[in-house]
């Protein structure tokens, strides 16, 4: 299943790049495809229940691929054609998860939940995923241990028994969405109820509330800091679709902004992108919204913005940071942004000053003096929203940019070169080599 999306050598770096010709407004009109961030976890939510779960707006990523094999490996029935997810969880018995996939992915974390609710027992590794900084488990754990778990950690694997978990009220130290999610999906079979404080308030978890509730659980409060969990005895599988990925919208109006282009976006969610409409106002950009509709152009070199801060949901989202870097770059004049979440932020800094950015960074931030336009270069994508940056860079920049290391895009965007040529852009992918990633070995 996963092969047909990567194409690797032996040591597991991508040898596909993207051939950026820039300078091009883009133009023209593109549907948002499924939020990568929702199907992950509502895809390790299906194991709460016995039976077929249909998931649609499913959209084809490197990371979707591999939580489908996660779950085949397990003993789920899976299929993915056209947006749609098919999970058949009726055969599964096997409750651990293997280490060489959970390296791969660090959203395999969201397993140990429902795992542990349905079978009273788990085991997983540490998880891996971009480089971004360090992002611990902790809260994950002690939220499990909250409810009556124990847990073991043997070298790398994490062992989990907890045959009768009993609802708690769980006080998170920090607004974690991964562990807000997973102690949801703990609880919801849990006896009593389990209220979580201090909960992570993204669009995602109230994505996973909602297919959570129609499977018959008892959520309420997803969106607040506060959610309430009244334990169920048993889930049923149901239809769910999923939504709208808020972060691709956002990367594409940054690089409408940044091309100094006009672009419509639809089946989108503006209310989940408020602090990015806001600052791109302020940079000059116009944006329109009606319904699920937005349109963004840019027809003049933008404005810098003084100061923009990364924080959890509501407030600027760092997996934007980067992108938004790039209009930054080319703005008139000199912008801060402060990165408060991720401490390994900032690796696409250097690769947009080779491009002719004039960017420098201290600690935590960056100070960003705007240039008349950037250049095209040999660029690597570090992370995947970094390797989003470089795309938008190189649409933006004049000449040709190669961006390599694309298999960190493909994990969040479907196909992000089709994507920008429907929008009038010129980028082709290239592979030199068509070894294929075999996860059976």
């Amino acid at each position: 299943m996963l092969s047909q999306w990567v194409s690797v050598n032996p040591g597991g770096d991508t040898l596909d790049k993207l051939v950026i010709e820039g300078g091009r407004p883009l133009s023209g009109s593109i549907r948002i495809h499924g939020a990568k961030n929702a199907a992950l976890p509502i895809m390790a939510a299906s194991l709460l229940a016995d039976g077929e779960i249909t998931l649609h707006n499913v959209p084809h990523l490197l990371d979707i691929e591999v939580m489908l094999y996660i779950l085949e490996r397990l003993g789920c029935t899976c299929r993915h054609e056209q947006g749609t997810v098919t999970i058949n969880t009726s055969l599964v018995r096997s409750h651990d998860v293997p280490e060489d996939l959970m390296k791969q992915m660090r959203s395999s974390i969201f397993l140990m939940g429902p795992l542990l609710a349905r079978f009273g027992r788990v085991s997983v590794y540490q998880p891996g995923g971009c480089a971004i900084g360090e992002r611990k488990i902790d809260l994950h754990l002690r939220g499990l241990e909250a409810l009556g778990a124990q847990i073991e950690e043997q070298d790398q694997q994490i062992i989990c028994h907890g045959a009768n978990l009993i609802g708690a009220d769980i006080h998170l130290d920090f607004p974690s969405v991964g562990a807000t999610e997973n102690i949801m999906m703990a609880a919801v079979l849990a006896e009593g109820t389990t209220t979580i404080f201090n909960a992570a308030r993204e669009p995602e978890i109230q994505d996973l509330q909602h297919f959570l509730n129609a499977m018959g659980a008892r959520i309420m409060g997803a969106g607040t800091d506060t959610i309430t969990i009244n334990g169920v005895e048993k889930l049923q599988p149901c239809t769910y679709e999923i939504i709208p990925d808020r972060i691709v919208a956002g990367t594409v109006m940054i690089a409408a902004a940044a091309t100094r282009g006009n672009v419509t976006l639809t089946h989108c969610n503006p209310a989940h992108l408020t602090s990015l409409i806001h600052v791109l106002k302020r940079t000059g950009v116009q944006i329109t919204v009606c319904n699920d509709i937005m349109t963004v152009s840019c027809m003049t070199r933008p404005k810098s913005v003084d100061r923009i801060v990364t924080s959890p949901y509501p407030s600027f989202p760092t997996d934007l940071q980067s992108q938004i870097m790039v209009l930054l770059s080319l703005a008139d004049g000199f912008s801060v942004m402060k990165e408060t979440v991720f401490e390994g932020r900032f690796k696409h800094v250097d690769e947009l000053n080779v491009m002719g950015a004039d960017i420098s960074v201290d600690l935590n931030a960056a100070f960003i003096r705007g240039v008349p336009r950037l250049y095209g270069a040999t660029v690597e994508a570090t992370d995947l929203r970094a390797g989003a940056a470089l795309v938008i860079a190189g649409l933006a920049a004049q000449g040709k940019t190669i961006v390599e290391q694309v298999h960190h895009i493909d994990r969040g965007y479907d196909q992000i070169e089709k994507l920008f040529q429907s929008l009038g852009a010129s980028v082709e992918r290239q592979s030199t080599v068509s070894k294929q990633l075999d996860f059976a070995n």
